[in-house]
């Protein structure tokens, strides 16, 4: 990560080439201002979609969701992304999220409905897929739910576990990463309601508790991590926005992505279709949320939100209207102003340094 001290770091963006993205655009973040200075990309990766940032800063992964899917990694100490070791293939379709878990890069595959995992070498490159962990099962949306969706995959707080979102099987699943082989092994898999697909989770700081963004209905699933038996126990739902909005022809809304502020006080989503980001209050155990607010999100169709590290700026890449706007978090209310954009074509995917 960047220096706590330094008045600039850096952001990296994701953006969808087959809509008229870049690829993948390193930023300067100026911190006292939150605002963005684009620096260069790359589009040596179809539809970077989603990225992910090594731990010493110096490298940055990347999807790509495409048929088939790749993953890479990107040499990012200068100003422009080059390409480190092979685009390697991730023998599935249309990979969607990735993150590092025990020295390995796992990706999510929402074509296919699988997980994959890649090795990370020395020089972090990525060596070939190591296993792809395949989901099972379906959801009552037929349109959306015809056969498993792999949204999201991350460790829990705990380093223990694997933790995938399945859209379409409406479920959550656990698995066991074994570092020096890179198999990814079903643990246990969580029921959610059936038709609300899940997309993405954040988890509290307190690592006790999960919350599971929806995509199909805009609601959030409160649920209970247990992080020495790895089973996650949905506890019930909250909406994300206020009254109807789906009823008789209002603009469908499709929550994008959840994040939790580092002292666990206040939780956002991104809400494409309704174009908002909504502001939800955590009691003092993480058991409890509700909503407060919904503001702007600076554009059209908010795929990706993200946070600083102090919780003091918030991200969020619209798609459609082609720009990344970050906003003032109040320390008091959680509730985020509009601080400035910058233009991003087809953004998908904002990463903080």
């Amino acid at each position: 990560m960047g220096d706590g001290g330094s008045s600039t770091g850096r952001a990296f963006m994701g953006s969808f080439t087959s809509a008229g993205g870049v690829g993948v655009t390193v930023a300067e973040v100026d911190r006292s201002t939150g605002a963005l200075t684009v620096l260069g990309s790359s589009d040596a990766v179809p539809d970077p979609s989603f990225l992910a940032l090594g731990p010493g800063g110096t490298v940055l992964y990347a999807v790509g969701e495409s048929a088939p899917g790749s993953a890479a990694a990107f040499d990012v100490s200068g100003d422009t992304p080059a390409l480190l070791g092979p685009v390697r293939p991730v023998d599935a379709d249309g990979p969607t999220h990735l993150a590092l878990a025990a020295n390995h890069l796992v990706t999510a595959n929402y074509g296919s409905g699988s997980v994959t995992v890649l090795p990370v070498l020395a020089d972090g490159s990525l060596g070939e897929a190591a296993s792809v962990l395949r989901h099972e099962g379906s959801g009552p949306d037929s349109e959306r739910q015809e056969g498993p969706h792999a949204h999201q995959v991350l460790p829990d707080p705990s380093g223990r576990w694997v933790v995938s979102v399945d859209l379409g099987t409406d479920s959550v699943r656990v698995g066991a990463l074994d570092p020096a082989t890179g198999a990814l092994e079903p643990h246990g898999e969580s029921a959610l309601r059936p038709g609300t697909g899940p997309r993405h989770l954040a988890f509290h700081p307190s690592g006790r508790y999960a919350y599971v963004l929806n995509e199909l209905v805009p609601t959030l699933t409160v649920c209970r991590w247990d992080a020495e038996k790895g089973r996650l126990e949905p506890l019930g739902e909250t909406p994300v926005l206020p009254g109807p909005t789906s009823a008789g022809g209002t603009e469908r809304a499709y929550p994008s992505e959840v994040v939790v502020a580092p002292d666990g006080r206040f939780l956002w989503t991104a809400n494409r279709g309704h174009d908002s980001i909504s502001v939800l209050t955590l009691d003092e155990t993480g058991e409890k949320a509700t909503l407060v607010a919904t503001v702007g999100c600076g554009g059209r169709w908010p795929r990706d939100l993200t946070l600083d590290q102090g919780g003091q700026w918030l991200y969020v890449a619209n798609e459609r209207s082609g720009n990344v706007s970050w906003f003032a978090v109040d320390a008091e209310t959680g509730v985020p102003q509009r601080a400035g954009s910058v233009e991003v074509p087809a953004a998908s995917c904002v990463v903080l340094g």
